[in-house]
């Protein structure tokens, strides 16, 4: 595990760059995760990464796509429009949560 300095703290990640410690994370934090990827996060954004913190805190695992499509309401098509490419790896990098299962 390393440790790098983001928005003046130190915070551990693993060798891609997820925040292995849950607890690090806050909303500061999320605005420069995102802004590291060239995200700049609306209103629309903060739903999406309030519903995978509280997913994650509940199951221990980071929700897919898929989940967030299902449980969290948010049709996947929209989750490509706010976090574009990748969005089930940009969602858990930018939340703070390890990478998603089958997320390559």
């Amino acid at each position: 595990m390393t440790v790098v300095e983001l928005e003046g703290r130190p915070v551990h990640v693993d060798a891609e760059g997820f925040l292995t410690e849950y607890e690090e994370w806050d909303e500061d934090l999320a605005r420069a995760l995102a802004a590291q990827i060239g995200i700049e996060l609306t209103d629309a954004h903060w739903v999406v990464l309030r519903f995978l913190r509280q997913d994650f805190r509940e199951r221990h695992e980071t929700p897919t796509t898929r989940r967030v499509q299902v449980v969290g309401g948010v049709p996947v098509k929209e989750q490509f429009a706010l976090f574009p490419k990748k969005p089930g790896r940009k969602m858990a990098y930018v939340a703070g949560l390890p990478k998603p299962h089958g997320c390559v």
